[in-house]
């Protein structure tokens, strides 16, 4: 997980945790009930809303989008133009090196398809299709977490409902109505908490991981069918760096 996620996670918590301990009286805070229907409530809601598979698969996809680390743009346009070199200079057979070292599965399978002789045409129309599935469960994810985001502080708020009435019945004590009324608020405090601490920042994290993995994988594609067709190492190079912006084009003139 990189530093930014742990940095904002830690941050989001510890300002609610301070602020309540800066007020007093703990406990009131900490709910069992409360948390178990908003909770429960809301992994309820999602699994009527989603398919139990579907909802499974969305803490792989999270997980791996946080935790796997591409190469930085800069080091993948490096790295494909050393293959080209290699290429141009031994073969594309030369390559098969580079498939066993590498860590990178898209372009272990890249490489392959390219050093098995397959046609361009077929070999863009694979990589493309695994691309665009890739997509497909980022986006899935991304609608499971944007779901749970509408669901937690609605079951909050249906806690407070439920609360509220508990208290009204016992409106005959008012010294029961302070506590009550605390009670029956704590449920949408947990609400709003998981939504814009938990949920709705990790679709937004999703979504850049989503758009760096889609990069990474267009420039290894571009970069494949470059070293296939025998393109000259130096083209190669320019090609790739169309992909990405001046500042990092910069930072490859600089490791050459």
């Amino acid at each position: 997980m990189d530093i930014a996620t742990i940095i904002g996670f830690v941050a989001g918590i510890f300002l609610v945790a301070i602020t309540i301990f800066m007020g007093g009286n703990v406990g009131v805070f900490f709910n069992a009930p409360s948390f178990i229907l908003v909770a429960g409530g809301t992994l309820a809601a999602t699994l009527i809303n989603f398919p139990l598979s579907d909802v499974l698969s969305v803490f792989t996809t999270v997980k791996n989008s946080f935790i796997q680390k591409a190469s930085t743009p800069e080091r993948l346009i490096e790295h494909m133009v050393e293959m080209c070199i290699v290429a141009r200079r031994e073969g594309i057979l030369a390559l098969e090196s580079y498939v066993k070292n590498t860590q990178d599965e898209f372009l272990e399978r890249s490489l392959q398809l390219a050093i098995d002789g397959t046609p361009s045409d077929l070999l863009k129309d694979i990589l493309t299709s695994e691309i665009a599935f890739m997509e497909d469960r980022h986006t899935m994810g991304q609608s499971i977490l944007s779901a749970m985001a509408l669901y937690s502080p609605a079951f909050g708020l249906i806690g407070t409902v439920i609360g509220l009435i508990q208290m009204l019945t016992t409106m005959d004590d008012p010294s029961k109505v302070g506590s009550g009324m605390a009670v029956a608020l704590i449920t949408t405090l947990y609400g709003v908490i998981m939504a814009n601490v938990l949920f709705l920042p990790t679709v937004g994290k999703l979504r850049v991981r989503t758009a760096i993995e889609l990069l990474h994988r267009e420039i290894i594609i571009e970069g494949i069918l470059s070293i296939q067709s025998g393109d000259n190492p130096r083209i190669l190079e320019n090609k790739l760096k169309s992909f990405v912006s001046p500042a990092i084009r910069a930072r490859v003139r600089k490791m050459r």
